[in-house]
């Protein structure tokens, strides 16, 4: 492990966390989370704090119990289609459908991770991982990616309605949402479709905004995060992404900095 006192051999040391999701065992975040269960050792000495740095050329380290490769594993990036009434996880001791099942349709391999979530009832573009430094990235709160739904709701929400979920609505005693672009895209006899882009990403959060001025969400699908589309992907759809999709998301990202 890496001593202060020997600041030169310190400067090849890195944080656990990142370490781990260099390696493609999960994101940095789902990292942090394994090491506070527990769950990583570092030389045979369990760890359970943050912070910890290591060399990873000369440390041991073990996520429950298996060594983590000192080879750098080559980076994959995906897009899927996530159908409704799939959980956004690799595995669910609930036995309910996850996108692992959409990986193995499509013979991926590659042990890549759901960067970030989208509700079990609802549909729509997932962007797929195994570069941890990536994932961090895309998900941490200053890089404010827009995250963009076809929402359909019950009813025709008023013009008011409308204007207070734009400026924020209050979704929870504590929590008041950010401003967010709602425009409409078709009404119907009994129920209205909009276009929801969000900066946030709250536990269903496009429920809770509606319900917050009366209005039942029916059915949400995602289309966007950030400069990622989902064009002409088909429900259950996994490809990965173009040269010139990389390009865009690494552009984007490099701009936060």
């Amino acid at each position: 492990m890496c001593e202060k006192i020997y600041t030169l051999y310190e400067m090849t040391c890195e944080r656990l966390q990142k370490i781990i999701a260099r390696a493609g065992i999960t994101s940095r975040r789902r990292a942090e989370t394994l090491i506070s269960q527990g769950r990583v050792s570092v030389n045979g000495k369990i760890v359970d704090t943050l912070g910890m740095k290591v060399d990873p050329d000369r440390d041991v380290v073990t996520v429950d119990g298996q060594v983590i490769s000192r080879e750098r594993v080559p980076h994959r990036y995906f897009l899927a289609y996530k159908p409704k009434n799939m959980i956004t996880s690799l595995a669910d001791p609930e036995g309910r459908p996850t996108i692992t099942q959409l990986l193995r349709t499509h013979r991926i391999r590659t042990r890549v991770y759901p960067v970030g979530r989208l509700d079990w009832d609802a549909e729509g573009l997932l962007f797929l991982t195994n570069d941890g430094d990536m994932a961090h990235r895309v998900m941490h709160p200053r890089t404010h990616f827009v995250k963009v739904y076809l929402v359909k709701v019950n009813g025709h929400p008023t013009g008011d309605d409308i204007r207070l979920l734009r400026r924020g609505v209050r979704i929870s005693p504590r929590i008041r949402t950010l401003p967010a672009k709602i425009v409409i895209e078709k009404r119907g006899k009994i129920h209205t479709w909009f276009r929801v882009s969000l900066r946030e990403g709250r536990q269903n959060q496009i429920k809770r905004m509606f319900a917050a001025v009366g209005h039942m969400v029916l059915h949400i699908k995602r289309i966007a995060i950030g400069p990622l589309n989902i064009g002409r992907l088909r429900v259950g759809e996994v490809r990965p992404l173009t040269v010139r999709e990389f390009r865009l998301l690494k552009r984007s990202l490099d701009k936060q900095i």
